[in-house]
């Protein structure tokens, strides 16, 4: 089987919707709009889809591995953004294991990101 795959959008949910789009919008995302409950996310190739749904044990059950080039670093600027104080969100310190690095953030729903570093 020969995989051309050019992309992988996974589609998470949002229970308030506007919030959860704000909130994208300030990790530096850059939002298109394709429909009144529906966005899609994207920084440089990568992309997610948010929707206006929320189901309470499909969102928290929901992570995300974002993989980016300095863990560490990435915890800093998340940490500068405040986005604890302004919705209310989990920001997890960055922690160090055998296969690399990584902290945590949870979106106003639920969702959880992980954002890591993998040891070359």
């Amino acid at each position: 089987m020969n995989h051309n795959i050019k992309s992988i959008r996974p589609f998470i949910g949002a229970e308030n919707f506007e919030v959860s789009r704000s909130f994208y919008r300030d990790l530096g995302f850059e939002e298109v709009v394709l429909e009144s409950n529906f966005s899609v996310f994207k920084s440089g190739e990568m992309a997610f889809y948010l929707q206006d749904y929320y189901d309470k044990s499909w969102i928290e059950n929901t992570m995300i591995f974002l993989e980016v080039d300095d863990a560490d670093r990435y915890y800093k600027e998340l940490a500068v953004l405040n986005l604890t104080e302004k919705y209310g969100v989990k920001l997890t310190p960055t922690r160090y294991l055998d296969w690399g690095s990584e902290c945590f953030l949870h979106d106003p729903s639920g969702v959880l990101w992980h954002f890591g570093t993998f040891k070359k």
